[in-house]
Parts: structure tokens; sequence; C-alpha cells
């Protein structure tokens, strides 16, 4: 899609404050609760469409989270040590929600929880699925 020369600076200028807003909050998702790696990635991924600046720790997040997706596709324990983790954070956040008193959980915090248990649930189902197994393999993957 063609944007006139008029169009353009308004265009980047959204593009910087969406991205820019995802990627800060990926960032306090990093020591918060929730997925903080997938949403500066998601962040960084808007910024690139406009900025080149952005493509480059963007191929940096995705060769990183690819590595760890072929840990686990190709370790049983990581896999079992991953699932612990989502299991945990699935009870914890149900709990949080469920209004069950533990110190430093609000029901935010137990959605965040649950959100991110779910997640690293998906995460793993795919790094151990045959299509996961055969990246982590570097065999092309249709």
């Amino acid at each position: 899609m063609q944007f006139d020369a008029k169009a353009r600076p308004v265009r980047r200028s959204g593009i910087a404050v969406l991205g820019g807003i995802l990627t800060l909050a990926g960032i306090a998702l990093l020591v918060l609760p929730g997925p903080g790696f997938v949403v500066v990635a998601a962040g960084l991924a808007v910024l690139a469409t406009e900025f080149e600046w952005a493509r480059r720790p963007l191929v940096y997040a995705r060769g990183k989270a690819e590595q760890g997706l072929a840990q686990v596709a190709r370790s049983a324990w990581q896999a079992v040590f991953a699932l612990l983790c989502a299991l945990g954070l699935l009870v914890v956040g149900l709990l949080g929600v469920a209004g069950v008193d533990i110190p430093f959980l609000s029901v935010l915090s137990g959605v965040l929880l649950v959100g991110s248990g779910l997640f690293l649930l998906g995460t793993l189902v795919y790094a151990r699925s045959p299509r996961g197994r055969a990246r982590a393999a570097g065999r092309q993957v249709y």
C-alpha cells in the first residue's frame, strides 16, 4: 500500500509510538510476570517496518528465541522443567485470580501469570511437535 508524501511522517510517528510502547511494556514484563521477550520482539517487529536500526536487535531476538526452542526440542529434561514451570505459573496465577491471599499477588498479576503459563505451554507443545523438532534439527519445515 502506497502512502503519499504528506502521510508518511504521520505513519512513521504512529509506528514509532506503537512500537515504542510495546517495546517498553515488554522490557517491564521482563521483571514483572508476563511474556516479556515476546512483547519486546513484537515491539521491535513493529519498529522494524519503518526503522532500519530496529531490524538488527529483532534478528538477534529471533535467533535467541529459536535457540531456546531448539534446546527444549532436543532435551527431554528441559522440556520437563519447562512443563513444571508452566504448571507452576498456572497454579499460582489461578490462585491469585480466585482471590487466595498470596503476598505480592493481585488479580492482575494472577491473570498475567496464567497468560504466561499458557504461552509457555503453547511454546513447549510447538517445540516438542514434529514440526518444532524438524526446525530444531535444521531441516526445512513446510
